[in-house]
């Protein structure tokens, strides 16, 4: 089929405007939420923070987010809430607004915890709604959604650099008018969710849990034990790239605030476009074969960036970025196919552990750099995406019957 007319296809569901609005609220969530990170250079000379310190900010974030994931997605698996999404932007906006003039590491840890909350309920919900609206075109769905997301990522440490970093850490209350944004974008969502569960009340019908599962439940467990694997090889190097990438080129290199941002937006941007790509590609080839190419196929990069020039280490980290952030599609959807019947829960649970996972890794990563110093921290991470061989262990799921 002509490209542009499979596209022409895809944008002529009916549900497509209801992913453009969820891939539109988790692009303004994750603007909001990449706001932390852009700021840590701000923040540390604003408080006299160290590394350590600034590890430990991420930490009570990623917690935050990672702790509560399953548990919202499990309870709303349970008990659907029709305003789940703005009841999580609620607590993402006091976070931010409290981040803008916190000062002290006390309020500034409460007021990620917070940011944290509102990402624990906005992702396993938002990814659920995403496969009910998808329906037959989950993997396209899926990748509309995630990239928002990146893009939404890459776009707030510019804007940091822009607005924020010229004139002090007070005008990150300016990005409230994103968090409204947000609002704005929620409501044909919430407005689908709710004709769609009174369809679903109404015909008393319960596809979701009826559908039987693809593999045994001793394979099920150890295949997702395998995505583990994975997920924490790939979350520990995004944690070096995501949380000390600006210190790294302001050290390594000497450049200014200003410029670390906009080479951390190249990154985040390579993330987008890596996102974008992961999914159709799965839908055509499988799951597996993404995932694979995707985490293994980082090394080369990462091993390559701790010894390259400048403008070397921002084609690298776009390159690491690209090639990395394509697996998370694929991982997530092969892991909601392992558990048809779990959708909320199951995205929680990775989603969450994706956090945990960076959480640790960034308080972990903090401590060795005031210790070791930050170069050592990516000739050590550097090694992690080699994990990706395990994905051999996968079962191939693109040919099983699964329900849609």
């Amino acid at each position: 089929m002509n490209p542009l007319k499979k596209l022409r296809r895809l944008t002529e569901m009916p549900t497509f405007h209801i992913l453009l609005a969820l891939s539109a609220a988790h692009c303004l969530n994750d603007l909001l939420q990449s706001v932390i990170a852009a700021v840590y250079p701000m923040l540390k000379a604003d408080l006299g923070l160290n590394f350590a310190q600034i590890g430990l900010i991420t930490l009570v974030y990623q917690l935050a987010a990672s702790i509560f994931q399953p548990v919202v997605g499990y309870a709303f698996d349970r008990r659907p809430f029709v305003w789940s999404l703005p009841t999580g932007m609620c607590s993402t906006a006091a976070g931010i607004l409290l981040f803008a003039f916190a000062d002290s590491l006390g309020l500034i840890l409460l007021a990620v915890f917070m940011v944290g909350l509102g990402s624990a309920t906005l992702h396993p919900e938002a990814s659920r709604i995403t496969s009910l609206a998808g329906r037959q075109r989950r993997g396209f769905a899926q990748s509309v959604f995630q990239v928002g997301g990146n893009f939404g990522g890459s776009i707030g440490p510019l804007l940091v650099a822009l607005i924020v970093a010229p004139n002090g850490r007070r005008y990150v209350a300016l990005f409230l008018i994103f968090a409204l944004l947000c609002f704005w974008a929620m409501k044909p969502i919430c407005r689908w969710y709710a004709g769609y569960l009174r369809e679903l009340r109404s015909s008393e019908r319960r596809e979701e849990r009826g559908a039987r599962l693809p593999l045994s439940p001793r394979m099920t467990v150890f295949t997702i034990c395998v995505i583990v694997v994975l997920i924490f090889s790939k979350y520990i190097y995004m944690a070096s790239l995501s949380s000390y990438y600006t210190f790294y080129l302001i050290e390594h290199f000497g450049v200014s605030v200003s410029l670390s941002q906009i080479f951390l937006f190249i990154f985040v941007v390579s993330t987008a476009v890596g996102t974008l790509v992961g999914g159709p590609v799965g839908d055509r080839y499988g799951r597996k074969t993404v995932i694979w190419i995707s985490i293994l196929g980082t090394a080369p990069f990462s091993l390559l960036l701790p010894h390259a020039s400048l403008p070397l280490t921002a084609v690298l980290s776009f390159c690491a970025g690209f090639m990395l952030s394509s697996a998370f599609p694929a991982i997530l959807l092969y892991a909601q196919e392992l558990l048809p019947t779990k959708l909320g829960m199951i995205s929680g649970l990775f989603f969450g552990f994706a956090f945990g996972v960076g959480g640790v890794a960034s308080a972990v990563l903090g401590d060795f750099a005031d210790k070791y110093g930050i170069d050592a921290v990516y000739n050590f991470c550097a090694y992690m995406p080699l994990l990706g061989i395990v994905a051999a262990l996968l079962p191939n799921l693109k040919n099983r019957s699964l329900p849609r």
